[in-house]
C-alpha cells in the first residue's frame, strides 16, 4: 500500500472518476464535488441507483452500468454502502479510491486494502485539486498550519 501522500497523488492522477453518491439535490456535496471535478477538467461519472439523471448529466445505477470504466472511484456515501461500492470496485478491476468524510470507516479502510485498492480515506479531495479555491483554500492553509496535512 502507498502512504497517504503517495494515495493521492495517484488518485489526482486518475483523469476518469465516478462520484458515487451523487444526489438530486444540488446542494449536496457530492453534486458540488461533482462538479467541481467536472470544471477542474476530469471526465466524471454520476453513480446512484436511484436517480436517472444528475448535474444534467446520465446517472449511472453502479459502477458495472458505466460506459468506460473509471480511473478512480470517489465515495459520498454511508460506510456500509463504501463496503458494496469497494467490492464492484475490485470486482472490475479499479484500484484507486477516495473516501470523503462520512464515507471513510476503519472497516471499509481494511476491506480497501484487503482487496488492493489504494485509498484515501477522511480527506476532502478539494483541499488537494489544484487550484483549491473558495473555503477550502483556507481549509488547507489551516490544515498546513495544524500539522493535519496527509505525510
Amino acid at each position: 500500500m502507498k502512504n497517504t501522500q503517495q494515495a493521492i497523488a495517484a488518485f489526482l492522477a486518475c483523469r476518469t472518476l465516478a462520484v458515487v453518491g451523487v444526489s438530486h439535490d444540488k446542494n449536496k456535496f457530492g453534486n458540488y464535488l461533482y462538479r467541481e471535478l467536472r470544471k477542474a477538467g476530469y471526465k466524471v461519472y454520476a453513480v446512484n441507483p436511484k436517480l436517472d439523471m444528475a448535474e444534467g448529466d446520465r446517472c449511472f445505477a453502479g459502477l458495472g452500468a458505466l460506459p468506460t470504466q473509471p480511473d478512480g472511484v470517489v465515495m459520498v456515501v454511508q460506510p456500509q454502502v463504501t463496503l458494496q461500492i469497494l467490492d464492484d470496485m475490485a470486482k472490475l478491476g479499479i484500484h484507486q479510491a477516495w473516501l470523503q468524510q462520512g464515507a471513510d470507516s476503519a472497516e471499509g479502510e481494511e476491506k480497501a486494502q484487503a482487496l488492493g485498492i489504494d485509498l484515501v480515506s477522511g480527506e476532502c479531495l478539494l483541499l488537494f485539486m489544484e487550484p483549491v479555491e473558495s473555503i477550502h483554500r483556507l481549509h488547507r492553509s489551516l490544515h498546513r498550519v495544524l500539522g493535519r496535512m496527509p505525510k
